[in-house]
């Protein structure tokens, strides 16, 4: 296969017109330059210069290959200024893979943030429905950098972003809200039929798991694929939803109620061991301004009493 270093020799000995002038330009022997020329040849199938005793020129072979070879040397000369531009923050991708509700709540200031000090920087979003999706979208050298829970082993360099903390999302005249009540105990709501995630997605088990941790498994009244569905629906009156504090929006219908015992994950941002300029710059302005519990949640939140 030919390599670039051999499309240079071959692009430098037709610029110049001679092997002796490309070599000198190109600091190498004339028997090396010759050498990988000829090695050229033989992986293309046939000559590709004419030696002429004082001058080369191109067979048809040559001159069907030349304006590729010109092409690919091109690109990796774009290649690499792209990745030197990428060091110094100046242009390129940064592969972000984060869980839906991740996405919906901690990265939208972030990412405002980042785009207004990196405007020429873009961001690719991976989502995953499941942590374990995202572990895996990791270890196999898909994303630069993951956002989620943390996960159950990292070799990388791992950075805690905060406490994200669940609450129960009830319309605004569910009995549980009644008399401006500011918590729920989950056994009473045993009896009632739940906003459920879809299978697959993550908040499916963290419902069921924290349920059973509660002495029942919930009825479901309504599944949705869509993390944003699940306080829309229990606002409008389809049942009580378990989400994250963080994904609930600024000026919401339905009312907010924490958990009895409360319900808490750890999220964390997590890469490789030596992350590159781009990936590193992420992860700062991620640790700065991620917040994890909004400010119009908390405000309407208060420490929920003891378990009892």
């Amino acid at each position: 296969m030919a390599t670039l270093r051999q499309l240079e020799y071959l692009v430098t000995v037709v610029d110049t017109g001679s092997f002796t002038r490309a070599a000198e330009l190109l600091h190498v022997s004339q028997p090396a330059l010759s050498h990988q020329v000829r090695a050229l040849e033989r992986d293309s199938g046939g000559p590709l210069l004419e030696r002429l005793p004082r001058s080369v020129r191109l067979t048809p072979m040559g001159r069907a290959m030349l304006p590729h070879a010109r092409a690919a040397l091109a690109d990796a000369g774009r290649a690499r200024s792209a990745a030197r531009r990428a060091a110094g923050l100046e242009a390129g991708e940064l592969q972000l893979a984060a869980v839906y509700s991740v996405t919906l709540g901690v990265l939208p200031p972030v990412l405002n943030v980042w785009h207004k000090t990196h405007p020429h920087i873009q961001v690719r979003l991976l989502e995953h429905r499941h942590a374990a999706e995202l572990h895996d979208t990791m270890t196999a050298g898909h994303a630069d950098l993951a956002v989620g829970p943390r996960p159950p082993s990292w070799d990388g360099l791992l950075r805690e972003l905060g406490t994200e903390e669940f609450v129960v999302v009830v319309s605004a005249d569910d009995p549980a809200a009644e008399q401006g009540a500011t918590h729920v105990r989950l056994k009473t709501l045993a009896d009632r039929s739940w906003v459920h995630y879809a299978t697959g997605n993550g908040l499916a088990e963290i419902l069921d798991r924290t349920c059973a941790a509660a002495g029942f498994r919930p009825h479901t009244a309504v599944r949705t694929e869509q993390t944003a569905a699940a306080p829309l629906l229990a606002a409008a009156g389809l049942g009580p939803a378990l989400v994250p504090a963080n994904v609930v929006p600024p000026h919401f219908a339905g009312r907010l109620l924490r958990p009895d015992p409360p319900v808490r994950r750890t999220l964390t941002a997590y890469t490789r061991p030596h992350p590159d300029p781009l990936t590193t710059a992420f992860l700062d302005t991620l640790a700065e301004h991620a917040r994890v519990m909004p400010p119009h949640v908390h405000d309407q939140l208060v420490p929920c009493p003891p378990a009892g």
